[in-house]
């Protein structure tokens, strides 16, 4: 009989075998490393410049961020041509704290994010569909 333990110890490593390691850890391999943390910089850049978010209650202009779809979109020719590796369109939600502007006010911003050499540059977009991302 196999004891639970066991099995803990038996699915790490089947979970190692198959890419689950230490390469996936450091991001190695992952069209998508370092994506969290331009999410996060482009929501502090929402909080510190979107006019909803102006009037700040107890330091916060806006609260409730929540990235409601993330999509990727295909490379043209164009972006192959300068290096670019992956593009990602995300949508994010989000809702003022000031009672002068109507406090809980929604709001949702639109980013374009593409990789190229290693890096994740962000450019405002179109309003997209905020579940699906899919494009109006």
């Amino acid at each position: 009989m196999i004891r639970p333990a066991s099995l803990i110890v038996l699915a790490c490593l089947a979970l190692t075998a198959c890419g689950g390691g230490e390469q996936s850890a450091s991001g190695a391999g992952d069209p998508y490393a370092g994506l969290d943390a331009e999410i996060r910089t482009w929501r502090a850049d929402l909080e510190a410049t979107n006019p909803q978010c102006a009037i700040k209650v107890a330091g916060k202009g806006c609260e409730a961020f929540e990235v409601t779809c993330k999509g990727a979109r295909d490379l043209t020719a164009a972006d192959q041509a300068k290096g670019v590796t992956g593009k990602i369109i995300a949508a994010m939600t989000f809702r003022s704290t000031s009672a002068q502007e109507g406090g809980g006010e929604p709001g949702s911003a639109f980013a374009e994010f593409s990789r190229a050499k290693g890096a994740w540059t962000r450019a405002e977009a179109k309003g997209v569909n905020l579940t699906t991302c899919a494009a109006f």
